[in-house]
């Protein structure tokens, strides 16, 4: 199990959730295609690089197209939210955070007297 994949815990509570499989070729393991699928999202690395761990990238892309083509991805996110949020686990307080960076007065933009730069 390397870092960051679904704890045994983790992966009962979301198994359920997911759809039964379709028929046909038997799968590599899902939660191992859905752990692909998460690494894939968490670091942002081209599918090409993803870990051998995960069996190969065209399998584990082709589950995440195919989930997000047919809207399989929002469902269980969404029931996760819902459950999280009755067991008090979900802030849903916003915080803003901001930046004011002053520039150089003669960095704001061209002349008020309408003359050439």
């Amino acid at each position: 199990m390397g870092r960051g994949d679904l704890s045994d815990e983790q992966w009962a509570v979301l198994e359920p959730l997911l759809p039964v499989a379709v028929v046909g070729r038997p799968s590599l393991g899902r939660r191992k295609l859905i752990d692909g699928v998460r690494w894939r999202v968490r670091t942002g690395a081209p599918w090409r690089d993803l870990p051998l761990q995960y069996g190969p990238w065209q399998t584990v892309y082709g589950l995440f197209r195919r989930g997000q083509r047919d809207g399989t991805w929002p469902e269980p996110l969404t029931r996760l939210q819902v459950r999280a949020d009755a067991a008090g686990l979900v802030t849903w307080e916003i915080n803003i955070d901001s930046t004011i960076c002053r520039a150089h007065q003669h960095a704001a933009g061209a002349r008020r007297d309408g003359g050439a730069q």
